[in-house]
């Protein structure tokens, strides 16, 4: 039977944590330990600082890979160089087989999808990276999902995406059938859901008409009374000044028909250029931007951690996309991402859940159009 799970990361000591959903930890643990074929992982870039959370994951990769499971992984080029250490491990490992992915070099950007396939069958996605720090020190969401259809189109791209690593580019003359038929329903009666993959970037995908942006946009223009989105940023004009025309468009003209529109971005918007962006965004629409500051670890500084990593989006409590993507036009044309919209009441419900838990936190502040903010502490 076919079926979808919520997850989470909370980052530790704060109050956020979820009673109903499971660790992202967790979930993963017990997925790679599940799988009896095959485990194939797309991941932006991998990291771990041990002991921690991540490294039981990475113990139960190398078991399935040493009781005969084939094990695959993607990783993005431009962050290997920045983080070699465990892909060159798993590539080192009898049964693992590792190609990176050079983005510029094809579709623009970086691979910075975040899956992993389990036996052809299941998909976990979400807005975690390999890297121990979005298991303990970054508010994140994920999902679990066990749907055929879904699977197979997941199985495709990565498929696509192994062959574009390997400078294959046969796929293109002879793409995957498509013909998905989505969306693929989870569940029967009141708590049924509707379940579509959507990916981007254009022109490198199995099935051109799940390209992601064109769904969101009309996501948003169905909004009749509510619009809410949460993100680590919407960068409204890149620094090549290509402005996210499509999705600023859409939550432009839901504001100006009396849609009430949210949006919870980290604090690490701050950043000169992007927090005026936002404020002009918000004089110019009343959308509602609120930022996220969640507070430094018992342990102190972490540099690119303790803040809000999670990509999501509900509309009118019916429907939600939940991905991999921040929201730029780079992320939506030029790279490689991944998400699936949930159509039905009780998944955008529990999403709102959240968001309302998140918004009404201590952490959380509205954005003043008219303030002067302080540069955030990133990295080093």
């Amino acid at each position: 039977m076919s079926a979808l799970t919520l997850f989470e990361t909370a980052p530790t000591g704060t109050t956020l944590s979820q009673d109903d959903l499971p660790d992202a930890d967790q979930v993963w643990l017990a997925q790679v330990q599940s799988a009896q074929r095959s485990l194939d992982l797309a991941h932006f870039y991998l990291v771990d600082e041990p002991p921690s959370r991540l490294t039981p994951v990475i113990d139960a990769v190398l078991d399935a890979a040493g009781r005969g499971v084939a094990v695959r992984l993607i990783a993005d080029e431009k962050f290997y160089a920045t983080y070699p250490s465990l892909v060159d491990q798993l590539a080192a490992t009898p049964g693992v087989a590792v190609r990176r992915f050079d983005g510029p070099a094809h579709m623009g950007g970086v691979h910075h999808a975040k899956y992993f396939i389990v036996d052809g069958e299941r998909v976990v996605l979400g807005s975690q990276n390999f890297d121990w720090r979005s298991l303990e020190h970054i508010h994140e969401l994920g999902l679990l999902i066990d749907a055929p259809g879904v699977a197979r189109a997941f199985v495709d791209l990565y498929n696509t995406d192994w062959a574009i690593c390997s400078g294959d580019a046969a796929f293109r003359a002879t793409p995957p059938s498509g013909g998905y038929g989505f969306p693929e329903a989870i569940g029967q009666g009141p708590k049924a859901l509707w379940v579509t993959p959507v990916f981007s970037a254009p022109g490198w995908l199995p099935d051109e008409q799940l390209w992601d942006e064109p769904r969101l946009v009309s996501l948003i223009d169905d909004a009749r009374r509510q619009v809410r989105v949460q993100l680590l940023n919407m960068d409204l004009q890149d620094r090549e000044g290509r402005r996210m025309e499509a999705l600023e468009g859409a939550l432009r003209r839901a504001a100006a028909r009396g849609v009430t529109v949210e949006l919870l971005l980290a604090d690490w918007s701050q950043r000169p250029g992007l927090i005026e962006e936002l404020q002009a965004f918000q004089r110019e629409t009343g959308v509602k931007v609120h930022l996220v500051t969640i507070p430094q670890a018992d342990q102190g500084f972490i540099p690119f951690a303790r803040v809000i990593h999670a990509k999501y989006l509900t509309v009118d409590g019916r429907a939600a996309w939940l991905g991999t993507s921040n929201w730029s036009w780079g992320y939506f044309h030029e790279g490689r991402n991944v998400g699936l919209i949930v159509e039905g009441a009780p998944f955008a419900e529990r999403l709102d859940q959240l968001f309302e838990a998140l918004l009404t936190s201590g952490y959380t502040t509205a954005l003043n159009p008219d303030a002067q903010y302080p540069l955030p502490r990133i990295g080093e």
